[in-house]
C-alpha cells in the first residue's frame, strides 16, 4: 500500500476542522484508510541518519496515511481532503470538464512520429490554465507525480509524466525517438548541456534516477519531446529539460504522459489534472490538447470520461450482509464520490463513475464502496449459509508428514530464501546458468536476490557455512518449492516441491544419505525394485564428485540425485569438510 505523508496542521486547515490523533485515526478507518504513523521530519531524519543530521529539521507533525493501491485519487493532500469532505457530506463531488482554449485559438498539439513505435509508442497531453501555486501546493504537485510513478506507472515502465511551464515553450510539440548521440539538451537542475548517452552515464550514480535507466538504456533510439523551436521538453522516462521546468510562478502547465500502456496513460493524466484543476481560475476545468498519431489519427485529451453503471439494492444488501433501502444505498455510494440515484424501476440504482475512480471496474467494486460507507463495524455478524469443510492440500499434508519423520531421523529442518543469486544456483554448483531453467527478476535490488531458486541445495550449504562453529556432524534438510521455467504454463513457470538433505562431517557420510533415502521410500511405501519400486544407478553430475553420484529412479522415472559433493562446490560455499547430499522431487508420490 502506498503511504502518503501530509502535514497535520495543513490537513486540518483544508478539512476545516481539527481532530485529535485518535479521532482522525477513527475517521481514516471509517473511510477505508489507515493512519500508519504520526511523526515529524526531524524524527525521521534522526531515525535514519542520526541526531546530528536532524538538527535544524522541521518539528511539524506529519501524518503518514496508508492508501489502498487502487485509489490513485487519494495519493496527495488535495485528493485526501476532497475524498474525506465528500465522505463527511460537507461538500459534493465536483464535476470535471474538458474545455477549449478560452481565447478561441487552437488547442496545444502533440505530434507522435513513427520512430516511437519501437520504444514508447503512446502519449497523451493536457493543459492546466491559470493555475495558482503556493509552496505547499507546488510540493504536493511534485509529490503526486512521484507517487503515481511508483504506483500506477509501475516505476515509469508503463507511464512517465512530464510537466512543463507552457509560457517558456511554444507548440506544436513533437514526440519522436532518436539515437542517443543526436539528443542534446540541458537536463533539469543541471548547468550545462549533455547528450543522451552522457546523461545515462551521469545518472548511473544518482540515487533517484539510476533506477529508471534500464528502461531505455539498451534501446537503439531514445524517446524525446521537442517544441516548435527545437527546445527539448523531456527525454522520457528519465528526465525533463531545465528550460521548461515549473516553479511557484508558473501559471500555465503543459502536461504530457508518454507510455507503453495507453489505458494507464489516460488514467495517470486524469489523476494529475483532476486533483489540481481546483487551483485554476475556473476550478475543475482542464484545457484540451490534441495528440496526432503517425497514421494521422487525432485524439483529444484528457478524456475525463464519466460512465453509468446500474445495479440493484438487493445485490448490494445480499453481498454486504445488510438490509438497506435503495435510497439509503444510493446515499452511501454518493459519499464515496460515486453520484447515485434510484432509477425509479424497482430497487435499481444508477451509479455514475467519475474519471477519478479508475479503480471501479465491476459491480463488486461498487458494492465494496457501499460496505465502506456503511461501516464494516456496523455489519451484523452472521453464520454463512454455505457449509464447507476445509481440508489440507495433499502435497502440503505429505510435506508435513515427511518433515516430522526426517526430524525424527536426526536431521534439523532449515527454511531458506526462495530467491538467490545467479552464482548460487549456477557457478557455485558448477553449472551453466542457461541450463538451470531459472526465472530471473528483471530489476533485482541486490545481487543476493537475482533469480528464483531452482534447487534447495545452495540454501542448505549457505546455512551450514553460517553455522560452521556448531558441533559436527551437521545434518540439515528442507522441504520447499523451487521455481522452474515451464512453457506449458500460462505464466511461463511452475513451482516444484522438493526434498533436499545434507550431511556435513569429517567424512562424507554417503551411507547416512543413502540410509535417509531408504527411510523416505519406506515412509512413502515404495519398495526397492526397477519397475514399480525405486532404485539408484551411477550417474555423472557436475555438482557431485566423479564416481560418487547416483541418480534416483522411482517407477522408472528419474526423481533426483544423491552423492558426495564436488570439492569445488564445497569450497565455493566457504566450507572445508566433505559433504553428501540428496535432492529429490516428492510430487510424483502423491
Amino acid at each position: 500500500m502506498p503511504t502518503v505523508s501530509v502535514k497535520r496542521d495543513l490537513l486540518f486547515e483544508a478539512l476545516g476542522q481539527k481532530y485529535t490523533d485518535e479521532e482522525f485515526d477513527e475517521l481514516c478507518f471509517e473511510f477505508g484508510l489507515e493512519l500508519d504513523e504520526i511523526t515529524s521530519e526531524k524524527e525521521i531524519l534522526s531515525r535514519e541518519q542520526g541526531d546530528e543530521k536532524a538538527e535544524g529539521a522541521s518539528d511539524v507533525v506529519l501524518y503518514k496515511i496508508d492508501v489502498p493501491a487502487n485509489r490513485y485519487d487519494l495519493l496527495c493532500l488535495e485528493g485526501l481532503v476532497r475524498g474525506l469532505q465528500v465522505f463527511k457530506e460537507k461538500l459534493e463531488a465536483p464535476r470535471y470538464r474538458r474545455v477549449s482554449p478560452a481565447d478561441g485559438g487552437e488547442p496545444q498539439r502533440l505530434l507522435i512520429t513513427e520512430e516511437t513505435a519501437s520504444v514508447r509508442p503512446h502519449a497523451v497531453a493536457a493543459v492546466l490554465r491559470n493555475i495558482s501555486f503556493t509552496q505547499e501546493r507546488y510540493e504536493s504537485f511534485i509529490e503526486l507525480q512521484e507517487k503515481l510513478h511508483q504506483n500506477v506507472c509501475r516505476k515509469r515502465t508503463l507511464v512517465a509524466i512530464g510537466t512543463h511551464d507552457l509560457d517558456t515553450i511554444s507548440g506544436p510539440f513533437t514526440y519522436t525517438a532518436k539515437p542517443p548521440g543526436e539528443i542534446r539538451f540541458k537536463p533539469l537542475n543541471q548547468s550545462k548541456e549533455y547528450t543522451a548517452a552522457e546523461l545515462m552515464s551521469l545518472y548511473k550514480t544518482d540515487s533517484h534516477l539510476r533506477h529508471y535507466l534500464h528502461i531505455i538504456e539498451n534501446e537503439p533510439l531514445y524517446p524525446v519531446i521537442y517544441d516548435s523551436n527545437g527546445v527539448v521538453l523531456s527525454m522520457p522516462p528519465i528526465i525533463n529539460g531545465d528550460h521548461s521546468k515549473i516553479s511557484l510562478k508558473t501559471k500555465n502547465i503543459f502536461i504530457e504522459c508518454t507510455a507503453t500502456d495507453l489505458t494507464k496513460a489516460k488514467i495517470t493524466l486524469d489523476m494529475v489534472v483532476t486533483l489540481f484543476s481546483e487551483y485554476c481560475n475556473e476550478p475543475f476545468t482542464v484545457e484540451e490538447a490534441e495528440v496526432v498519431y503517425p497514421d494521422g489519427k487525432l485524439c483529444l485529451y484528457p478524456e475525463l470520461a464519466y460512465r453509468t453503471e446500474t445495479l440493484s439494492g438487493d445485490f448490494i444488501n445480499k453481498r454486504v450482509g445488510i438490509n438497506e433501502s435503495a435510497e439509503s444505498i444510493a446515499q452511501l455510494l454518493t459519499r464515496m464520490c460515486l453520484r447515485s440515484e434510484v432509477s425509479g424501476e424497482g430497487d435499481l440504482i444508477q451509479v455514475e463513475i467519475p474519471p477519478t475512480r479508475a479503480d471501479v471496474i465491476h459491480a463488486c467494486d461498487i458494492m465494496e464502496d457501499a460496505a465502506i460507507a456503511y461501516g464494516f463495524n456496523n455489519i451484523v455478524r452472521s453464520t454463512p449459509r454455505t457449509y464447507t469443510v476445509a481440508n489440507q492440500l495433499p502435497l502440503n499434508k505429505l510435506s508435513e508428514l515427511l518433515r516430522q519423520d526426517l526430524a525424527a531421523a536426526g536431521f534439523t529442518e532449515a527454511l531458506t530464501f526462495a530467491l538467490c543469486s545467479q552464482e548460487d544456483i549456477a557457478d557455485k554448483l558448477r553449472k551453466n546458468i542457461t541450463e538451470t531453467r531459472a526465472v530471473h527478476i528483471s530489476n533485482p535490488k541486490t545481487a543476493e536476490f537475482q533469480v528464483a531458486r531452482t534447487s534447495l541445495l545452495p540454501g542448505l550449504l549457505k546455512t551450514i557455512a553460517a553455522n560452521r562453529k556448531m558441533p559436527l556432524p551437521l545434518k540439515l534438510f528442507e522441504i520447499s518449492d523451487v521455481v522452474l521455467k515451464d512453457e506449458t504454463k500460462d505464466v511461463g513457470a511452475r513451482n516444484n516441491r522438493r526434498l533436499c538433505a545434507v550431511y556435513y562431517n569429517k567424512s562424507p557420510g554417503f551411507e547416512v544419505i543413502h540410509g535417509l533415502l531408504d527411510r523416505v521410500m519406506q515412509l512413502l511405501d515404495v519398495k526397492p525394485g526397477r519397475d514399480q519400486g525405486y532404485h539408484i544407478q551411477a550417474a555423472e553430475d557436475s555438482t557431485f564428485f566423479p564416481g560418487r553420484c547416483a541418480e534416483i529412479f522411482s517407477c522408472g522415472k528419474s526423481i533426483g540425485h544423491l552423492g558426495v559433493l564436488h570439492p569445488d562446490v564445497i569450497s565455493r560455499f566457504e566450507l572445508t569438510m566433505p559433504c553428501s547430499a540428496i535432492d529429490i522431487d516428492i510430487e510424483p508420490f502423491l
